[in-house]
């Protein structure tokens, strides 16, 4: 194969150029970590009729702070933010039935309500997921499905979260 010298010339030195004159592009944890810092703790507020979800949503909060925020954790004391979550109670709606008119699909639902408290100030923001999953008809929803929806919604939620502080944080470097 052989390369016209002139076309190698012009393609260098349009790779060197586009080196030089990047996009821009920031990650938008980039602009998260601009709105809530290094170093976030995090409380979440148990459901006394559903305690064990509890769990299951603070290792997921606690989860998208080190892989989302690209973040550590920190007790309160040494912490830039604090998030304290408050999560409604899971709500199951079916979807879809089968021939028999059995309900062989759920959408669970979830709803986190975040209160963000940093620098003296706090801001509230309420935030969804959902997670569609299959059940064999005509059974009752076991706990493992059950964790598993609220944990996949949960996680969806927080992502949703994400988005918004990302948005801030974008907007503040605009501004």
């Amino acid at each position: 194969m052989n390369l016209n010298p002139q076309f190698l010339k012009v393609a260098l030195i349009a790779l060197a150029l586009t080196q030089f004159a990047a996009c821009g592009y920031k990650p938008s944890s980039k602009y998260a970590r601009e709105v809530v810092g290094e170093k976030i703790s995090t409380s979440v507020v148990i459901l006394a009729q559903d305690p064990e979800n509890t769990v299951v949503i603070k290792d997921a909060v606690d989860s998208a702070i080190i892989k989302i925020f690209h973040a550590s954790l920190s007790d309160r004391q040494h912490s830039q933010t604090h998030l304290s979550v408050s999560v409604s109670e899971p709500t199951y709606s079916p979807i879809q039935y089968d021939g028999d008119g059995y309900v062989v699909s759920y959408r669970a639902n979830i709803v986190l309500l975040i209160v963000k408290e940093s620098q003296g100030s706090t801001k509230r923001y309420s935030s969804s997921g959902t997670y569609d999953f299959s059940v064999v008809p005509n059974a009752i929803l076991t706990d493992q499905e059950r964790f598993d929806a609220i944990r996949f919604s949960s996680i969806k939620a927080i992502s949703s979260f994400v988005a918004q502080i990302s948005a801030e944080g974008s907007r503040k470097t605009k501004e």
